[in-house]
Protein backbone atom coordinates (compact mmCIF):
# COMPACT_ATOMS: atom_id res chain seq x y z
CA UNK A 1 0.00 0.00 0.00
CA UNK A 2 0.78 3.24 -0.57
CA UNK A 3 -0.26 6.99 0.48
CA UNK A 4 -0.50 9.32 -2.09
CA UNK A 5 0.53 12.64 -1.04
CA UNK A 6 -1.03 16.13 -2.08
CA UNK A 7 1.16 17.93 -4.48
CA UNK A 8 2.36 21.08 -3.99
CA UNK A 9 -0.53 22.50 -6.55
CA UNK A 10 0.93 25.64 -7.52
CA UNK A 11 0.88 29.72 -6.65
CA UNK A 12 2.60 29.38 -3.29
CA UNK A 13 -0.77 27.14 -2.22
CA UNK A 14 0.05 25.19 1.12
CA UNK A 15 -3.21 23.96 1.82
CA UNK A 16 -6.97 23.62 0.56
CA UNK A 17 -10.26 22.89 1.67
CA UNK A 18 -11.73 18.85 1.07
CA UNK A 19 -14.35 19.65 -0.24
CA UNK A 20 -15.99 16.48 -1.61
CA UNK A 21 -14.40 13.03 -1.86
CA UNK A 22 -15.39 11.59 -5.36
CA UNK A 23 -14.49 7.91 -3.91
CA UNK A 24 -15.03 5.80 -0.95
CA UNK A 25 -13.13 3.18 0.94
CA UNK A 26 -12.77 -0.06 -0.61
CA UNK A 27 -13.61 1.42 -4.26
CA UNK A 28 -11.28 0.30 -7.46
CA UNK A 29 -9.97 3.62 -8.88
CA UNK A 30 -8.00 3.84 -12.65
CA UNK A 31 -5.59 5.65 -13.53
CA UNK A 32 -6.23 9.33 -13.69
CA UNK A 33 -9.76 8.84 -12.58
CA UNK A 34 -10.83 11.93 -9.84
CA UNK A 35 -10.41 10.95 -5.95
CA UNK A 36 -11.31 14.16 -4.50
CA UNK A 37 -12.21 17.46 -5.27
CA UNK A 38 -10.08 20.13 -3.28
CA UNK A 39 -10.44 23.86 -2.64
CA UNK A 40 -7.70 26.16 -2.63
CA UNK A 41 -6.83 29.72 -2.81
CA UNK A 42 -7.58 30.05 -6.64
CA UNK A 43 -10.51 27.57 -7.50
CA UNK A 44 -11.63 23.99 -7.09
CA UNK A 45 -9.35 21.24 -8.63
CA UNK A 46 -9.76 17.69 -9.06
CA UNK A 47 -7.41 15.22 -7.45
CA UNK A 48 -6.87 12.47 -9.82
CA UNK A 49 -5.59 8.61 -8.91
CA UNK A 50 -1.92 8.28 -9.76
CA UNK A 51 -2.20 4.45 -10.92
CA UNK A 52 -4.95 1.95 -10.62
CA UNK A 53 -5.37 0.40 -7.54
CA UNK A 54 -7.92 0.07 -4.45
CA UNK A 55 -8.86 3.47 -2.01
CA UNK A 56 -8.33 1.79 1.43
CA UNK A 57 -8.28 5.08 3.94
CA UNK A 58 -9.12 8.83 3.20
CA UNK A 59 -7.40 10.60 5.49
CA UNK A 60 -9.35 13.59 5.93
CA UNK A 61 -13.14 14.37 6.01
CA UNK A 62 -15.06 16.75 3.59
CA UNK A 63 -14.86 20.10 5.25
CA UNK A 64 -11.09 19.62 6.56
CA UNK A 65 -8.47 21.78 5.73
CA UNK A 66 -5.45 19.33 4.10
CA UNK A 67 -1.66 20.46 3.65
CA UNK A 68 0.32 19.93 0.41
CA UNK A 69 2.93 17.34 1.14
CA UNK A 70 0.67 15.59 3.58
CA UNK A 71 -1.06 12.27 2.32
CA UNK A 72 -4.48 12.55 1.30
CA UNK A 73 -5.35 9.05 0.64
CA UNK A 74 -4.16 5.86 0.91
CA UNK A 75 -3.95 3.72 -2.35
CA UNK A 76 -3.25 -0.12 -2.81
CA UNK A 77 -2.17 -1.73 -5.83
CA UNK A 78 -4.48 -4.60 -6.15
CA UNK A 79 -1.04 -6.84 -6.81
CA UNK A 80 -0.38 -6.83 -3.41
CA UNK A 81 3.05 -4.61 -4.49
CA UNK A 82 3.46 -0.93 -3.76
CA UNK A 83 4.14 1.19 -6.78
CA UNK A 84 7.31 3.47 -7.21
CA UNK A 85 4.59 6.32 -7.87
CA UNK A 86 4.26 7.34 -4.64
CA UNK A 87 6.06 10.33 -2.97
CA UNK A 88 8.98 8.36 -0.94
CA UNK A 89 10.52 12.11 -1.22
CA UNK A 90 7.67 13.80 0.59
CA UNK A 91 6.35 10.79 2.98
CA UNK A 92 10.48 11.08 4.00
CA UNK A 93 9.70 14.33 5.39
CA UNK A 94 6.69 13.51 7.40
CA UNK A 95 6.89 12.69 11.21
CA UNK A 96 5.15 9.93 12.49
CA UNK A 97 1.99 9.42 14.28
CA UNK A 98 1.51 8.93 17.64
CA UNK A 99 0.45 5.09 18.32
CA UNK A 100 -3.23 4.29 18.14
CA UNK A 101 -4.92 4.49 21.81
CA UNK A 102 -8.41 2.85 20.24
CA UNK A 103 -9.74 2.18 17.09
CA UNK A 104 -11.58 5.61 17.26
CA UNK A 105 -8.64 7.44 17.57
CA UNK A 106 -6.79 5.67 15.02
CA UNK A 107 -7.95 7.40 11.96
CA UNK A 108 -7.41 10.33 13.76
CA UNK A 109 -3.96 9.87 14.27
CA UNK A 110 -2.95 8.70 10.89
CA UNK A 111 -2.78 12.15 9.85
CA UNK A 112 0.95 13.18 10.44
CA UNK A 113 1.40 16.31 12.41
CA UNK A 114 2.11 18.59 9.41
CA UNK A 115 -1.65 17.61 8.55
CA UNK A 116 -3.33 19.97 11.08
CA UNK A 117 -5.71 21.85 10.38
CA UNK A 118 -5.68 25.76 10.23
CA UNK A 119 -9.21 27.19 10.22
CA UNK A 120 -9.75 27.16 13.95
CA UNK A 121 -7.32 28.79 16.62
CA UNK A 122 -5.87 26.25 19.09
CA UNK A 123 -7.06 26.49 22.61
CA UNK A 124 -4.96 28.39 25.42
CA UNK A 125 -4.03 25.41 28.62
CA UNK A 126 -4.16 26.95 31.94
CA UNK A 127 -0.70 26.06 31.53
CA UNK A 128 -0.16 28.70 28.77
CA UNK A 129 0.07 26.27 26.63
CA UNK A 130 -1.36 26.00 22.84
CA UNK A 131 -3.77 22.91 22.59
CA UNK A 132 -3.45 22.00 19.29
CA UNK A 133 -6.95 19.68 17.54
CA UNK A 134 -8.03 19.18 14.21
CA UNK A 135 -10.99 20.59 13.15
CA UNK A 136 -13.32 18.04 13.29
CA UNK A 137 -12.48 17.55 17.23
CA UNK A 138 -12.75 20.97 17.87
CA UNK A 139 -16.70 21.01 16.14
CA UNK A 140 -17.43 17.71 18.30
CA UNK A 141 -15.74 20.38 21.48
CA UNK A 142 -18.50 22.87 20.44
CA UNK A 143 -21.28 20.54 19.69
CA UNK A 144 -21.11 18.90 23.18
CA UNK A 145 -20.70 22.71 24.84
CA UNK A 146 -17.00 21.58 26.04
CA UNK A 147 -13.47 23.84 26.38
CA UNK A 148 -10.93 22.37 24.46
CA UNK A 149 -8.57 23.59 27.75
CA UNK A 150 -10.59 20.92 30.11
CA UNK A 151 -9.78 18.03 28.12
CA UNK A 152 -5.93 16.17 28.49
CA UNK A 153 -4.83 15.13 24.98
CA UNK A 154 -3.06 11.76 24.01
CA UNK A 155 -1.25 12.36 21.10
CA UNK A 156 1.24 13.66 20.05
CA UNK A 157 2.55 17.11 21.88
CA UNK A 158 -1.04 16.76 23.57
CA UNK A 159 -3.22 16.80 20.76
CA UNK A 160 -6.77 16.08 21.89
CA UNK A 161 -7.83 13.52 19.54
CA UNK A 162 -12.18 12.29 19.26
CA UNK A 163 -11.29 9.38 21.95
CA UNK A 164 -10.06 12.12 24.63
CA UNK A 165 -13.20 14.14 24.19
CA UNK A 166 -15.35 10.82 24.07
CA UNK A 167 -13.90 9.83 27.30
CA UNK A 168 -14.32 13.53 28.66
CA UNK A 169 -17.87 13.04 28.44
CA UNK A 170 -17.74 9.39 29.91
CA UNK A 171 -16.39 10.79 33.16
CA UNK A 172 -18.18 14.23 33.27
CA UNK A 173 -21.57 11.97 33.28
CA UNK A 174 -23.89 14.27 32.05
CA UNK A 175 -21.75 15.55 29.05
CA UNK A 176 -21.07 18.79 31.11
CA UNK A 177 -17.02 19.42 31.00
CA UNK A 178 -15.39 19.48 34.82
CA UNK A 179 -13.74 22.55 35.49
CA UNK A 180 -11.35 23.82 37.15
CA UNK A 181 -11.64 26.53 40.03
CA UNK A 182 -12.13 30.09 38.86
CA UNK A 183 -12.50 28.82 35.01
CA UNK A 184 -15.19 30.78 33.31
CA UNK A 185 -18.48 29.77 33.31
CA UNK A 186 -20.09 28.78 29.61
CA UNK A 187 -24.11 29.10 28.45
CA UNK A 188 -25.86 26.21 28.46
CA UNK A 189 -26.81 24.12 25.22
CA UNK A 190 -30.31 25.09 25.65
CA UNK A 191 -28.96 29.13 25.87
CA UNK A 192 -26.54 28.62 22.97
CA UNK A 193 -28.43 30.07 20.03
CA UNK A 194 -24.66 31.15 18.17
CA UNK A 195 -24.53 28.94 15.57
CA UNK A 196 -20.45 28.80 14.92
CA UNK A 197 -19.19 28.54 10.89
CA UNK A 198 -15.36 28.59 9.66
CA UNK A 199 -14.43 31.20 7.54
CA UNK A 200 -12.74 29.45 4.90
CA UNK A 201 -12.17 28.61 1.28
CA UNK A 202 -13.02 31.11 -1.09
CA UNK A 203 -14.60 33.70 1.70
CA UNK A 204 -11.51 33.64 3.57
CA UNK A 205 -9.32 34.56 0.66
CA UNK A 206 -11.68 37.50 -0.46
CA UNK A 207 -11.92 38.55 3.18
CA UNK A 208 -7.97 39.13 3.18
CA UNK A 209 -8.05 40.25 -0.08
CA UNK A 210 -10.56 42.68 0.55
CA UNK A 211 -9.10 44.13 3.63
CA UNK A 212 -5.58 44.91 2.44
CA UNK A 213 -7.17 46.47 -0.40
CA UNK A 214 -9.42 48.56 1.32
CA UNK A 215 -6.34 49.95 3.87
CA UNK A 216 -3.54 50.21 1.87
CA UNK A 217 -5.48 51.75 -1.70
CA UNK A 218 -6.88 54.95 -1.16
CA UNK A 219 -10.16 54.82 -3.54
CA UNK A 220 -11.40 57.81 -5.43
CA UNK A 221 -14.85 57.06 -6.42
CA UNK A 222 -17.06 58.67 -9.68
CA UNK A 223 -20.38 57.35 -10.21
CA UNK A 224 -22.39 58.37 -13.64
CA UNK A 225 -25.62 57.64 -15.63
CA UNK A 226 -25.10 56.26 -18.82
CA UNK A 227 -28.51 55.74 -21.72
CA UNK A 228 -27.83 52.97 -23.21
CA UNK A 229 -30.87 53.16 -25.13
CA UNK A 230 -29.36 52.82 -28.73
CA UNK A 231 -26.82 50.32 -27.10
CA UNK A 232 -29.85 47.72 -26.49
CA UNK A 233 -31.00 48.46 -29.65
CA UNK A 234 -28.31 47.43 -31.36
CA UNK A 235 -27.77 44.26 -29.09
CA UNK A 236 -31.47 43.36 -30.21
CA UNK A 237 -30.62 43.66 -33.86
CA UNK A 238 -27.35 41.03 -34.05
CA UNK A 239 -28.62 39.09 -30.96
CA UNK A 240 -30.72 36.65 -33.56
CA UNK A 241 -27.54 36.48 -35.68
CA UNK A 242 -25.44 35.85 -32.48
CA UNK A 243 -27.78 33.09 -31.82
CA UNK A 244 -27.62 31.14 -34.98
CA UNK A 245 -23.66 31.26 -34.43
CA UNK A 246 -24.24 29.65 -30.90
CA UNK A 247 -22.99 32.95 -28.61
CA UNK A 248 -25.33 34.51 -26.67
CA UNK A 249 -24.84 38.04 -27.13
CA UNK A 250 -25.27 40.15 -23.84
CA UNK A 251 -23.93 44.04 -23.09
CA UNK A 252 -20.92 42.39 -21.28
CA UNK A 253 -19.38 42.15 -24.72
CA UNK A 254 -19.95 45.72 -25.76
CA UNK A 255 -19.04 46.98 -22.25
CA UNK A 256 -15.76 45.34 -22.19
CA UNK A 257 -15.28 46.44 -25.67
CA UNK A 258 -15.70 49.92 -24.79
CA UNK A 259 -13.39 49.59 -21.79
CA UNK A 260 -10.66 48.17 -23.77
CA UNK A 261 -10.61 50.81 -26.74
CA UNK A 262 -10.76 53.82 -23.92
CA UNK A 263 -8.05 52.03 -22.22
CA UNK A 264 -5.72 53.05 -25.41
CA UNK A 265 -6.32 56.51 -24.97
CA UNK A 266 -5.88 56.16 -21.17
CA UNK A 267 -3.83 53.23 -20.27
CA UNK A 268 -2.94 54.54 -16.59
CA UNK A 269 -6.57 52.65 -15.86
CA UNK A 270 -5.12 49.29 -16.96
CA UNK A 271 -1.29 49.14 -14.96
CA UNK A 272 -0.26 48.27 -11.96
CA UNK A 273 1.55 49.93 -9.32
CA UNK A 274 4.82 48.05 -7.89
CA UNK A 275 5.34 46.55 -4.15
CA UNK A 276 6.80 50.31 -2.86
CA UNK A 277 5.00 53.04 -5.18
CA UNK A 278 8.00 53.97 -6.89
CA UNK A 279 6.82 52.59 -10.68
CA UNK A 280 3.74 52.21 -12.84
CA UNK A 281 3.51 48.98 -14.56
CA UNK A 282 1.72 49.46 -17.75
CA UNK A 283 0.20 46.25 -19.03
CA UNK A 284 0.48 45.06 -22.66
CA UNK A 285 -3.26 43.68 -22.83
CA UNK A 286 -6.15 44.62 -21.69
CA UNK A 287 -7.50 41.73 -19.72
CA UNK A 288 -11.09 42.64 -18.39
CA UNK A 289 -12.17 40.29 -15.08
CA UNK A 290 -16.07 40.41 -14.61
CA UNK A 291 -16.68 39.65 -11.01
CA UNK A 292 -19.51 36.41 -10.80
CA UNK A 293 -21.72 35.37 -7.78
CA UNK A 294 -20.51 31.60 -7.94
CA UNK A 295 -21.74 28.79 -5.42
CA UNK A 296 -18.18 28.93 -3.60
CA UNK A 297 -17.75 32.66 -3.00
CA UNK A 298 -16.96 35.47 -5.06
CA UNK A 299 -14.82 34.58 -8.36
CA UNK A 300 -13.01 37.29 -10.80
CA UNK A 301 -12.02 35.23 -14.46
CA UNK A 302 -10.86 37.56 -16.88
CA UNK A 303 -11.29 37.54 -20.77
CA UNK A 304 -7.88 37.86 -21.84
CA UNK A 305 -6.85 40.84 -24.93
CA UNK A 306 -10.21 41.84 -25.15
CA UNK A 307 -8.59 44.65 -27.22
CA UNK A 308 -7.94 41.72 -30.31
CA UNK A 309 -11.07 40.03 -29.95
CA UNK A 310 -14.36 40.55 -31.73
CA UNK A 311 -17.67 40.81 -30.12
CA UNK A 312 -18.68 37.09 -30.69
CA UNK A 313 -15.43 36.02 -29.35
CA UNK A 314 -15.68 38.09 -26.19
CA UNK A 315 -19.20 36.76 -25.94
CA UNK A 316 -18.32 33.53 -26.18
CA UNK A 317 -15.23 33.98 -23.45
CA UNK A 318 -17.73 35.56 -21.40
CA UNK A 319 -20.26 32.52 -21.77
CA UNK A 320 -17.53 29.82 -20.85
CA UNK A 321 -15.92 31.93 -17.66
CA UNK A 322 -19.48 32.26 -16.48
CA UNK A 323 -20.79 29.30 -16.70
CA UNK A 324 -17.56 27.43 -15.06
CA UNK A 325 -17.27 30.17 -12.49
CA UNK A 326 -20.81 29.25 -11.27
CA UNK A 327 -19.82 26.00 -10.95
CA UNK A 328 -16.83 26.39 -9.16
CA UNK A 329 -14.43 25.16 -11.85
CA UNK A 330 -12.75 28.02 -12.97
CA UNK A 331 -9.21 27.24 -13.75
CA UNK A 332 -6.33 28.92 -11.95
CA UNK A 333 -5.14 30.88 -15.51
CA UNK A 334 -8.80 32.24 -16.29
CA UNK A 335 -8.78 33.87 -12.76
CA UNK A 336 -4.88 35.31 -13.01
CA UNK A 337 -3.39 38.38 -14.82
CA UNK A 338 -6.49 40.55 -15.13
CA UNK A 339 -5.79 44.10 -15.42
CA UNK A 340 -8.95 46.03 -14.69
CA UNK A 341 -12.61 44.82 -13.20
CA UNK A 342 -16.39 45.07 -14.09
CA UNK A 343 -18.81 43.96 -11.47
CA UNK A 344 -22.37 43.98 -12.21
CA UNK A 345 -24.19 44.41 -8.94
CA UNK A 346 -27.06 45.14 -11.22
CA UNK A 347 -27.97 41.64 -12.05
CA UNK A 348 -29.08 41.52 -8.26
CA UNK A 349 -31.06 44.80 -8.65
CA UNK A 350 -28.15 47.04 -7.15
CA UNK A 351 -28.15 50.93 -8.81
CA UNK A 352 -24.92 52.53 -7.12
CA UNK A 353 -22.39 50.94 -5.20
CA UNK A 354 -18.84 51.78 -4.11
CA UNK A 355 -16.67 48.52 -4.99
CA UNK A 356 -13.27 47.80 -3.62
CA UNK A 357 -10.58 47.35 -6.35
CA UNK A 358 -8.85 44.15 -6.94
CA UNK A 359 -5.48 44.54 -6.57
CA UNK A 360 -2.89 44.81 -8.09
CA UNK A 361 -5.04 46.17 -10.47
CA UNK A 362 -5.61 50.09 -10.05
CA UNK A 363 -9.37 50.22 -11.28
CA UNK A 364 -13.11 48.42 -10.98
CA UNK A 365 -16.68 49.73 -12.00
CA UNK A 366 -19.85 48.48 -10.87
CA UNK A 367 -22.33 48.61 -13.13
CA UNK A 368 -26.13 49.21 -11.42
CA UNK A 369 -29.43 47.90 -13.04
CA UNK A 370 -30.92 49.82 -16.08
CA UNK A 371 -34.29 51.68 -15.62
CA UNK A 372 -36.75 53.49 -18.40
CA UNK A 373 -36.48 57.10 -17.10
CA UNK A 374 -37.86 60.25 -18.33
CA UNK A 375 -35.45 62.32 -20.40
CA UNK A 376 -35.40 65.50 -22.69
CA UNK A 377 -34.44 65.22 -26.26
CA UNK A 378 -32.63 67.94 -28.54
CA UNK A 379 -36.52 69.32 -28.76
CA UNK A 380 -37.43 69.56 -24.89
CA UNK A 381 -39.96 66.67 -25.18
CA UNK A 382 -40.19 64.23 -22.08
CA UNK A 383 -38.94 60.41 -23.98
CA UNK A 384 -38.64 57.39 -22.31
CA UNK A 385 -34.89 56.57 -22.30
CA UNK A 386 -32.68 53.32 -20.78
CA UNK A 387 -30.42 54.48 -18.06
CA UNK A 388 -27.63 52.21 -16.11
CA UNK A 389 -25.90 53.85 -13.42
CA UNK A 390 -22.38 53.20 -12.97
CA UNK A 391 -19.70 53.58 -9.98
CA UNK A 392 -16.02 53.97 -10.91
CA UNK A 393 -13.33 53.47 -7.74
CA UNK A 394 -9.63 54.11 -9.19
CA UNK A 395 -6.51 54.09 -7.07
CA UNK A 396 -6.15 57.37 -6.02
CA UNK A 397 -2.04 56.84 -5.57
CA UNK A 398 -1.85 57.05 -9.65
CA UNK A 399 -5.32 57.91 -10.99
CA UNK A 400 -6.72 61.61 -10.01
CA UNK A 401 -10.30 62.40 -10.61
CA UNK A 402 -9.65 64.20 -14.11
CA UNK A 403 -8.67 61.25 -15.48
CA UNK A 404 -10.81 58.98 -14.62
CA UNK A 405 -13.86 61.59 -15.38
CA UNK A 406 -12.07 61.71 -19.13
CA UNK A 407 -11.54 58.20 -19.26
CA UNK A 408 -15.08 57.16 -18.57
CA UNK A 409 -16.72 60.03 -20.75
CA UNK A 410 -14.72 58.26 -23.58
CA UNK A 411 -16.36 54.74 -22.39
CA UNK A 412 -19.49 56.02 -22.10
CA UNK A 413 -19.33 58.15 -25.52
CA UNK A 414 -18.74 54.19 -27.24
CA UNK A 415 -21.83 53.00 -25.23
CA UNK A 416 -24.05 55.77 -25.83
CA UNK A 417 -23.11 55.57 -29.34
CA UNK A 418 -21.91 52.34 -30.12
CA UNK A 419 -22.05 52.32 -33.56
CA UNK A 420 -18.67 54.78 -33.08
CA UNK A 421 -16.57 51.77 -31.86
CA UNK A 422 -16.71 50.55 -35.32
CA UNK A 423 -14.10 53.14 -36.22
CA UNK A 424 -11.51 52.36 -33.53
CA UNK A 425 -11.42 48.69 -33.90
CA UNK A 426 -8.47 47.41 -34.98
Amino acid sequence: MSDFILPDIGEGIVECELVKWLVSEGDLVEEDQPVAEVMTDKALVEIPAPYKGRVTHLYWKEGDIAKVHAPLFELVDESGEATAKASEESKSDEPEAAPEKSQTSASNERHPEPAKAPDAAPAERQDGLRTPASPAVRRLVRENNLALADIEGSGKDGRVLKADVLSHLEQAGSGSPARSEGSPKRPTAQSQDVRVEPIKGMQAVMAKRMVASASTIPHFNFSEDIDVTELLSLRQQLKSEAETRGSRLTLMPFIMKAVALAVREYPILNSQVNEDVTEILYQPGCNVGMAVDSKIGLLVPNVKNVEQLSLLEIADEVTRLTEAAREGRVSQADLQGGTITISNIGALGGTYASPIINAPEVAIVALGRTQKLPRFDADGQVVERSIMTISWAGDHRIIDGGTIARFNHLWKSYLETPQSMLLHMS
